[in-house]
C-alpha cells in the first residue's frame, strides 16, 4: 500500500488559498478517479476538486470554512500498488479549469499502524450541505439505501443530514420536486402533519448554531465592508406603470418562441438609455486611490437569490441587447447562478446593479451597494389602486423605484434626476424604442 498526497492545485490567478466550503468524502470512505471530493471558495467562484486516483480516504485537510494555501496537502489517499515500491499509474485529471498538472505526491508504506491513522473528520456542516445540494447529484434511492418501489428523491446532503437527526425521510414530505433542509426543518416543527402547525401556540424548535462559511461569509464581508466604507442615501419614487404592463402583455402575446417578458428587460432598457445622461452612475469608485471609473458600456449586476446565498451574475453590455434578447439572459444567468454553474467571469465586473425581490418587492427597499460600484437600483411590487386623472378616480398600476447611492461621488439631486428621467420613459413606453 502507498499514500498519495493530493496537493490543492493553483485554481485561478493571483489565488493563493481557498476556503473548504464542503467535503464529499469523509475518512475511510473509497474514492473512484475523477469522483468529486471537495468543493474550495475563492474569491471569485466555487471550485469543485476532483480525484487523481482510486483509492481509500485517511486524511482529509480540515473542516468546512477552514482556509488551505496554494500547494499544501488537502487530502490523503491509500492507493495499491503494483509491485514493490511502484504505484500504478493515474492520468492527471481531466478538469478544464485546471490547466496545469495535479500537484501530488507519493509516499510508499508497506503498513500503516492503526494507531497513526488519522482520526475521522467530522461532515460537513449543515452551511456545506447546502452548498453540497446544490452541485452534487440527486439520487432515488430509498432511505435505508436499497432500492424501493416508492423511492424518496433527496441529494446525499439531506441525507446526512435526515441520518443525524434520525429521521425516516419516508415519513417527510416535499415541498417540491424533491426533499431538501427546508423540509426537514418542517418536519421538526410539525412531525408527519408538515406546514400544519399546532393551533393556539408557536411550535418550538431546538437552537441551532451554524458556522458562517463560504458564500454567507463572503455576503457576510462584502455587506459589512459596503456599509462601514460607503455613506449611503436612498431615494424612492412612485411611477405609474398602467402602460407599461399593458405593453409587455401585448408582447407576450405575440412572443411565439420567445421568453415570457417580466417587467425586468422594459426597466433594464429604460435605465440604460438614461444612464448617458448621468454617466456618474454607472460607476466604480476605487477609494484607495481616490479615482472614480465612469463606465462607457453598462454591464448591469443582477441580485439573485440562490440556495447557497445571494449571488449577482453580470449581463454584459446590457446598453446592446433589446428586450427579448435581454429577457434571455436574465434567465440564462439566473439559472446559472442557481444551479451553481456561473462562470467566475459571469459574477463580476458589474458597473450598476439591479436587484429586485419580485412579488416580495414590499412598498419601498433601501439596497446595499454592490461595492465598488456606486449605485443599485431596486424596483418594488406592482400594486394596484385608485388615482385622480383629472376629475375622475380610476385605478392604476404603480410601482415604487428605488435607488441607493454612494453620496462621496452622487449627490441626491443627480440621483433624484435619474429616477426621474426613468420614470418619463416607464409612464410613456414609446420611449423605451426611440432615441
Amino acid at each position: 500500500m502507498a499514500l498519495f498526497t493530493f496537493k490543492l492545485p493553483d485554481i485561478g490567478e493571483g489565488i493563493s488559498e481557498a476556503e473548504i466550503v464542503g467535503w464529499h468524502v469523509k475518512v475511510g470512505d473509497r474514492v473512484e478517479e475523477d469522483q468529486p471530493i471537495a468543493d474550495m471558495m475563492t474569491d471569485k467562484a466555487t471550485v469543485e476538486m476532483e480525484s487523481p486516483v482510486a483509492g481509500t480516504v485517511v486524511r482529509l485537510a480540515g473542516e468546512p470554512g477552514d482556509q488551505v494555501p496554494i500547494g499544501s496537502m488537502l487530502v490523503e489517499i491509500e492507493i495499491e500498488v503494483e509491485g514493490q515500491g511502484e504505484v500504478a499509474a493515474a492520468p492527471p485529471p481531466s478538469d478544464e479549469t485546471i490547466e496545469a498538472e495535479t500537484p501530488g505526491e507519493v509516499v510508499i508504506e508497506d503498513n500503516i499502524p492503526n494507531s497513526v491513522r488519522p482520526e475521522p473528520v467530522e461532515g460537513p456542516s449543515f452551511s456545506a450541505a447546502l452548498v453540497q445540494e446544490q452541485e452534487a447529484g440527486f439520487d432515488r434511492l430509498s432511505p435505508n439505501g436499497d432500492e424501493s418501489d416508492a423511492p424518496v428523491l433527496a441529494s446525499p446532503a439531506v441525507r446526512a443530514r435526515a441520518k443525524e437527526l434520525g429521521i425516516d425521510l419516508a415519513q417527510v414530505k416535499p415541498s417540491g420536486d424533491r426533499i431538501r433542509h427546508a423540509d426537514l426543518d418542517a418536519y421538526l416543527l410539525y412531525g408527519s402533519g408538515q406546514g400544519y402547525g399546532p393551533a393556539g401556540r408557536s411550535a418550538r424548535r431546538a437552537d441551532e448554531t451554524v458556522k458562517v462559511i463560504g458564500m454567507r461569509r463572503r455576503i457576510a464581508e462584502n455587506m459589512a465592508a459596503s456599509k462601514r466604507h460607503i455613506p449611503h442615501f436612498t431615494y424612492v419614487e412612485e411611477i405609474d406603470v398602467t402602460a407599461l404592463e399593458e405593453l409587455r402583455e401585448q408582447l407576450n402575446a405575440e412572443r411565439g418562441e420567445r421568453p415570457k417578458l417580466t417587467m425586468l428587460p422594459l426597466l433594464i432598457v429604460a435605465i440604460c438609455r438614461t444612464l448617458p445622461e448621468f454617466p456618474m452612475l454607472n460607476a466604480r469608485y476605487d477609494d484607495e486611490a481616490g479615482v472614480v471609473t465612469r463606465h462607457g458600456s453598462v454591464h448591469l449586476g443582477l441580485a439573485t437569490q440562490t440556495d447557497a446565498g445571494l449571488m449577482v451574475p453580470v449581463i454584459r453590455d446590457a446598453q446592446d441587447r433589446n428586450i427579448w434578447q435581454l429577457a434571455s439572459e436574465i434567465r440564462r444567468l439566473a439559472e446559472a447562478a442557481r444551479t451553481g454553474k456561473a462562470k467566475s467571469e459571469e459574477l463580476s465586473g458589474s458597473t450598476l446593479t439591479l436587484t429586485s425581490l419580485g412579488p416580495l418587492g414590499g412598498i419601498a427597499t433601501t439596497p446595499v451597494i454592490n461595492r465598488p460600484e456606486v449605485a443599485i437600483i431596486g424596483p418594488n411590487r406592482v400594486v394596484e389602486r385608485p388615482v385622480f386623472r383629472g376629475k375622475e378616480v380610476v385605478a392604476a398600476k404603480l410601482m415604487n423605484l428605488s435607488i441607493s447611492c454612494d453620496h462621496r461621488v452622487v449627490d441626491g439631486w443627480d440621483a433624484a434626476s435619474f429616477v426621474q428621467a426613468v420614470k418619463k420613459r416607464l409612464e410613456a413606453p414609446a420611449f423605451l424604442f426611440v432615441n
